[in-house]
């Protein structure tokens, strides 16, 4: 596994509600993704494959659907999420298209990464993606997930993803400070490694 971002040549980088969404307008924060879609179209530029993990779509759509209480049930955070996951897709299609990149919308669970089946076609899929140019955007299918949708669960699916494609790098990008964060890194690329090393015997 490669550690230096400079030299990787996949990156899956996992971006933060609070880096897409401006929460005050509940609207995408055009600025911010064009600079990072700038970001992407230099590494494209010199052959590095990028895939993105992003969160946001569910704060998208809060305001539009006059969901505003702090605390929301399951079913509101759902209805909310298949809202918000086309604002999101359509803000980094524009975002992307800008400089000459096509984006693709890939909405997976943590159970499509357990399923042998559903895993390979994914990785099938964002394979595929990759050759043929395009930045793969994934977000979880908060929508149809059984269980409670919780603070870092696309941190937990970008671990999965980063084993999945093979990817070198793992990046967080985040509005959350703290001395905590390396330690979630460090523990979500354990999780990488813990899951390569059982595909790897599975295989044999």
């Amino acid at each position: 596994m490669n550690y230096s971002i400079a030299e990787a040549r996949r990156l899956v980088v996992k971006i933060g509600s609070a880096m897409v969404v401006d929460a005050v307008r509940a609207a995408p924060r055009a600025a911010w993704l064009d600079g990072i879609a700038t970001d992407i179209a230099e590494l494209r530029a010199r052959g590095v494959d990028v895939i993105v993990v992003s969160s946001g779509a569910i704060a998208l759509a809060r305001r539009a659907l006059k969901l505003t209480r702090k605390r929301l049930r399951l079913e509101e955070k759902q209805a909310a999420a298949a809202v918000g996951q086309i604002r999101l897709a359509q803000a980094w299609a524009e975002a992307l298209s800008a400089h000459g990149l096509t984006a693709a919308q890939l909405l997976l669970t943590l159970d499509d990464t357990e399923d042998r089946r559903r895993y390979l076609n994914a990785r099938a899929t964002l394979t595929t993606l990759l050759g043929l140019g395009c930045i793969p955007v994934i977000n979880e299918n908060d929508s149809v997930a059984t269980a409670e949708i919780r603070y870092g669960d696309n941190d937990r699916l970008a671990a999965r993803v980063a084993e999945m494609v093979e990817a070198d790098q793992l990046v967080l990008l985040s509005g959350v400070t703290g001395q905590g964060v390396p330690e979630v890194l460090r523990a979500l690329w354990i999780e990488v490694a813990a899951a390569r090393a059982q595909r790897a015997g599975s295989a044999e």
